[in-house]
């Protein structure tokens, strides 16, 4: 055969076998699919019958769960019911309580009420019978109530005067007991080892001359020697008929000290004019300088005080040439300080601190004609400029009485310094202030109810009061020194101390006819 018609029959045999191919994967996909379906269809069967399952499980555990819930919330009502119905039957009883209470609150009010009322009766008969029995007492005596009471007050205030002042001389007396000895040992002990000079100072200075004639050298010519030593030194010179002798005058005792050894220098040098003068007052102060740092030193080492700065040793020195009452100031000083280092050692404190405070106590007079104020202000800013110990600032503070002594230190130097100042021949005092002093003490004195007559004896240092006999009686007497000694502390300023001493007196006065 020829090819064409294999290729024909190869293309139609390829042809069928494609178109059967086809047929038969058709077949075979509808057949997969049909399976697939069946088993689809079954599967949602089975889904559905293992939903319908889960949901009947479901379902049954909801309603298990309900009737839980259910049940466990009635046991709570029941529960919660049973304590409503306890605290109901517990208020019911507590109300019942009350309400008996109540009642017999309000039966005791009744009661009170009338217990009141029949004690306001009671009261009001109480009242008239005290009225009735003052009108009969009033009759009785005399007296109406208000004189009774003033007649009463009056005798409790004489009786609580007369405790007291027995009580005040027992308790001055017990105290006497236990201090004066322990006083009067440490005073005197510290007096007996304490030394001092008598008053020898003066507050002018007097240069002798060799002859009167000496007199018109130191005028100079025209007076113009004694202008420059008068402009040199800040000092008046006072040439009088007195023979043979310069006065200085000057309120700076130092410049007068200055003046003092220029005029001696010049009188025995013979060489007198200005150019030497000016020569000579330069080396006086120059001298004077040296003396006052020599006397601050001296003053430190005769007192043991160390650790001193040394301007306020400079300042120190100066009270060398200061006076108070005629006595030296530097040898107060002195005195004080050992006068405390031996009260301090027997009291048994710090005797350093008490003899430093001592020594500087009265710094301030060596500078109260430069400076305003009291010495001890002036003091006290002084040794606070150079940090000094607040005790030893205090101390001076206080010595005098400016503010209330707030330590054993400072007692002692108000002490020391009294002792120092009082002892005889210690200091001299103007005649007329002297005067004027006493004649105060005594007014002072007579100022006070129930006194007849004062005098003042032993030089001021004792005051001797004579009272009225028909107003003071024993007992008043002490209040009487009390409180005169009170006013001489408050209004006088003395060295030392001043005895009160009241005097009673009755007289009887009869005659023999």
């Amino acid at each position: 055969m020829e090819t064409w018609v294999w290729i024909v029959v190869a293309a139609a045999s390829l042809a069928v076998g494609t178109v059967a191919g086809i047929i038969i994967r058709k077949k075979v996909a509808e057949s997969k699919i049909g399976s697939a379906m069946q088993e689809a269809k079954r599967l949602i069967e089975e889904g559905a019958k293992v939903a319908e399952t889960k949901k009947k499980e479901a379902l049954i555990e909801a309603k298990e769960e309900i009737m839980r819930s259910n049940k466990e919330f009635e046991r709570e009502i029941k529960e919660r019911r049973s304590e409503i119905t306890r605290l109901e039957r517990r208020c019911e009883s507590r109300e019942a309580a009350l309400d008996k209470k109540i009642e017999n609150i309000e039966r005791k009010e009744e009661t009170l009420d009338k217990k009141i009322k029949e004690n306001n009766e009671l009261t009001d008969k109480i009242e008239q019978l005290r009225l009735k029995a003052l009108e009969r007492l009033e009759a009785i005596s005399g007296y109406t109530a208000e004189q009774a009471k003033q007649e009463i007050i009056s005798q409790i205030e004489e009786e609580a005067k007369h405790s007291a002042a027995l009580r005040l001389v027992e308790i001055e007396e017990r105290l006497k007991e236990i201090a004066d000895d322990k006083a009067k040992n440490i005073i005197s002990l510290a007096i007996a080892r304490c030394a001092s000079d008598q008053v020898a100072e003066a507050t002018i200075s007097v240069v002798p001359l060799p002859n009167d004639e000496m007199k018109g050298r130191i005028i100079g010519r025209e007076g113009r020697n004694i202008r420059a030593i008068e402009t040199l030194t800040g000092v008046d010179l006072i040439i009088d008929d007195t023979p043979e002798a310069i006065t200085l005058s000057g309120f700076d005792p130092v410049r007068r000290e200055v003046a003092r050894l220029t005029l001696e220098k010049l009188i025995s040098d013979g060489r007198i004019h200005p150019t030497r003068i000016e020569e000579i007052v330069e080396k006086s102060k120059k001298e004077v300088e040296a003396s006052i740092k020599q006397a601050g030193e001296r003053a430190t080492f005769d007192t043991g005080i160390h650790g001193i700065h040394p301007d306020l040793v400079r300042t120190l020195g100066r009270l060398k040439y200061r006076t108070s009452y005629g006595q030296n100031v530097l040898m107060h000083s002195i005195e004080v300080s050992l006068l405390a280092g031996v009260m301090a050692d027997e009291l048994g404190v710090d005797s350093t601190l008490a003899k430093r405070a001592g020594l500087l106590h009265d710094i301030g007079k060596a500078l109260t004609h430069e400076t305003e104020g009291s010495h001890v202000q002036i003091g006290v800013d002084l040794v606070k400029k150079y940090k000094e110990n607040d005790e030893i600032i205090h101390a001076i503070e206080a010595h005098h009485g400016d503010v209330e002594s707030r330590s054993v230190i400072a007692f002692i130097v108000q002490a020391a310094d009294a002792i120092s100042a009082a002892r005889p021949g210690a200091r001299r005092e103007n005649v007329e202030n002297y005067i004027k002093r006493l004649q105060k003490m005594e007014e002072l004195a007579e100022s006070v109810s129930g006194v007849e007559k004062s005098f003042a004896i032993q030089a001021g240092r004792e005051i001797r009061i004579m009272v009225k006999p028909e107003m003071i009686s024993d007992t008043d007497m002490v209040l009487v020194a009390r409180e005169i000694a009170q006013k001489i502390e408050a209004e006088l300023k003395y060295p030392g101390q001043i005895k009160v001493n009241v005097v009673r007196e009755s007289r009887a006065v009869d005659y023999a006819k």
